[in-house]
């Protein structure tokens, strides 16, 4: 059976049994907080961090992750090269920014894909990807599904393979921490696409999103994401002295505001790893690189239940929905 196929007839079986068992609750409402946090020790699996990591949320474009978890199987199995050419639908060409503004009937590289996403976190190419792979989006969508399941993302339902908001496609911050794991894991080869700086196709450079690649030490991946129902999220991984952490949060306020809350996260981990007789995180006299290095010194994010309500002068501004930052 082909996994369009397979796609088809699992969709409807799977929706429904996801309600029924509770695996996945209703959408969240508009007034329900945003906020959730967890960090992972990778070598041993241990839950160093954990707020509301359970709690239904929305992963936005951290979507991607999964659709390049599914590329990069099919790359593996042999069925797809990294100098394919995929066809650009006008579906696909038609999706809102964060894009590279391809053109219906155009082609592109699986290369320049996996790249595209990984940097610009470009809808238009999640859904030449999922188109290519299994025929349709919505097809793709219940694979990603189906193989969060094998992960052991029980909480997680995918409805397109961007991120794009849908009230119906949630996840939890716990989820998103094993769908990191998964990533190195299962592609450690792969898994160095989420160091790229930055993006270069026609004339023009993009920049990835993850501003916290070459600004926090040992940071070397993954994702950001953004819309206006889920806030501003961060899945990162960084790797010091043969440790490994992965910190998820979900929900906030501001780019700027996530980026330092993630950063916290990650120094507090580091701090707790380290042994008892490891030296001082600074000489004497010199200025602590941050204020806070215990977790139980970390506070949450101001206003959680707003988070998801960036603000530029006193007001409520919009960002373009899936703009990924």
């Amino acid at each position: 059976m082909n996994s369009a196929i397979l796609a088809r007839s699992l969709r409807p079986a799977l929706l429904g049994f996801a309600m029924i068992l509770g695996m996945v609750s209703l959408p969240l409402s508009a007034t329900a907080e945003k906020y959730a946090s967890i960090v992972v020790a990778s070598d041993t699996g241990t839950v160093l961090h954990a707020r509301h990591a359970d709690a239904e949320r929305h992963p936005a474009s951290l979507t991607k992750v999964m659709a390049l978890y599914m590329l990069f199987d099919e790359i593996e199995a042999g069925r797809i090269a990294l100098d394919d050419r995929m066809t650009v639908s006008r579906r696909a060409a038609k999706q809102p920014p964060s894009n590279l503004r391809l053109k219906a009937g155009g082609t592109i590289e699986v290369a320049d894909a996996i790249d595209a996403l990984v940097t610009k976190s470009a809808n238009d190419v999640a859904v030449v990807i999922a188109e290519h792979i299994a025929d349709s989006e919505d097809r793709f969508a219940a694979l990603m599904t189906v193989k969060a399941r094998t992960l052991g993302m029980n909480d997680t339902l995918f409805m397109n393979a961007s991120g794009l908001h849908d009230p119906e496609q949630v996840t939890t911050a716990r989820d998103m921490a094993r769908l990191a794991e998964a990533m190195m894991g299962d592609h450690p080869d792969f898994y160095a696409y989420f160091s790229t700086s930055e993006f270069k196709y026609g004339r023009r450079t993009y920049k990835n999103h993850n501003k916290l690649l070459g600004n926090v030490d040992g940071v070397d991946g993954i994702k950001t994401g953004y819309t206006r129902a889920s806030g501003f999220n961060l899945m990162a991984a960084a790797e010091r002295d043969e440790q490994r952490v992965v910190a998820i949060m979900l929900g906030g306020h501001s780019a700027l505001a996530r980026n330092g809350h993630v950063t916290e996260l990650i120094e507090a981990a580091f701090h707790a790893l380290a042994p008892d007789d490891a030296p001082a995180l600074t000489e004497p006299g010199e200025a602590t690189p941050l204020q806070t290095v215990s977790f139980d010194a970390i506070a949450d994010p101001i206003h959680p239940n707003a988070a998801a309500v960036p603000m530029l002068n006193g007001k409520p501004f919009v960002v373009a929905e899936g703009d990924g930052d």
